[in-house]
């Protein structure tokens, strides 16, 4: 039996692993297996396409339905570019604070998790306790799909997914989607001189980014439909152009345009009825007349990512249990999306609950405090007294 860690300690060890979205995360996902192994507890990997990159799956207690699975992303973003004053990849302490590339987004709430196994082991659970590390969750939640399958095949149905996202600890009931688009626009080169014999790629990428605009003003001017709507901030779906590259030379038409953009609709709201309006005003007004000087112009949008929202269900497992833990009165919202919609579109309730503050997810000298470890760690506790004490779900 392997000896106990503390969170700080575990939390060290996962950030020295650079797991940014682009590279590996299977050194990590070793480490923590070995962890599990140390227990005797076995686990479940699955990969993506080319076997770089793996999900973990482990399970405490006993095999039955109706357990909670406490939920985090290995993945971290990028640190190009940030002034960092200290190494992302190396944590410090420094005023009551946890630095480095993901201590707060996420892997503070893995470690705390990692670090009450034997807490978990001690106390013979009457409910099982589950715990999944996904891959690629920032580039568009990728990973999660292959976990979700691979319990659907091979795990009892869990009832409950806690996703430690940072909240400071609040239970987030309803989150926005997320889903990212390219619209790539395909012309005709001429010389600059030529402006007739050509189409411009770049001019046509414009109309539509304007066209987007307002979409973008029709949402934020509506009002809103469901209850909880207007809890986000902002409270509408909202529309943004993030990359857009496009020409070879000032005194070239440019023949192609492409640009990112992305919606992030709240629950109740489809991105497929924007991308419908960006593809009806493309057909019926900028593709004819594209066409009458070069038949073969084109405008085609292709869907990157697609994360659903979290729809807020009142009175969930997942809310009573987690409001049950942390002892709150009240539940909020949050206009990041994560991949518990992805979950509750599997059939498990879930709610958003971890450790630290949004405002640092992302940012240089990203941090976590101990105070909210602290609580974490609480929470974690009172997860393994239910689960000892049996599978008897709190009402709300």
């Amino acid at each position: 039996m392997a000896s106990a860690r503390t969170t700080q300690d575990i939390l060290a060890d996962l950030i020295a692993f650079d797991t940014t979205s682009s590279k590996s995360n299977l050194a990590l996902i070793d480490y923590v297996e070995a962890y599990f192994a140390g227990f005797g507890v076995p686990v479940l990997r699955s990969v993506n396409e080319d076997a770089t990159k793996a999900n973990l799956f482990a399970s405490l207690g006993p095999e039955e339905t109706g357990g909670v699975v406490l939920s985090g992303h290995t993945d971290v973003v990028p640190v190009d570019g940030q002034p960092w004053t200290s190494d992302p990849f190396s944590m410090i302490e420094k005023d009551g604070r946890w630095y480095g590339r993901g201590t707060c987004d996420m892997k503070g709430f893995i470690a705390a998790a990692l670090a009450k196994v034997p807490v978990f082991l001690s106390r013979p659970l009457q409910a099982p306790i589950h715990f999944a590390f996904s891959f690629d969750e920032e580039v568009g939640c990728l990973g999660v799909h292959h976990l979700i399958e691979q319990i659907a095949r091979e795990v009892p149905k869990p009832a409950v997914v806690i996703v430690g996202e940072p909240t400071e600890m609040q239970v987030v009931v309803a989150e926005k989607g997320i889903h990212g688009f390219e619209t790539t626009v395909t012309g005709l080169e001429a010389h600059s001189s030529n402006t007739h014999r050509g189409v411009n790629a770049i001019m046509v990428a414009a109309r539509l980014i304007e066209f987007l605009r307002g979409v973008a003003e029709d949402y934020r001017v509506a009002p809103p439909t469901l209850p909880r709507q207007s809890d986000f901030d902002p409270p509408y779906t909202t529309l943004s152009i993030g990359m857009i590259e496009g020409g070879t030379a000032v005194n070239i038409i440019p023949r192609q345009c492409s640009f990112r953009w992305e919606c992030r609709p709240l629950p109740g709201d489809q991105a497929s009825d924007i991308l419908d309006r960006l593809t009806a005003f493309a057909e019926t007004e900028l593709l004819p007349e594209m066409r009458t000087r070069f038949p073969g112009a084109t405008i085609e949008t292709e869907l990157h990512a697609a994360v659903p929202p979290l729809s807020p269900e009142r009175g969930s497992p997942a809310e009573a249990l987690a409001t049950f833990l942390t002892g709150a009165n009240s539940t909020a919202v949050a206009s990041f999306a994560s991949e518990a919609g992805i979950f509750q579109d599997a059939g498990i309730a879930a709610v958003l609950c971890g450790p630290g503050s949004i405002q640092q997810a992302h940012q240089p000298d990203e941090f976590i405090a101990l105070d909210q470890i602290a609580a974490c760690e609480d929470f974690l506790d009172r997860l393994a007294g239910w689960a000892h004490d049996g599978p008897v779900w709190p009402k709300r």
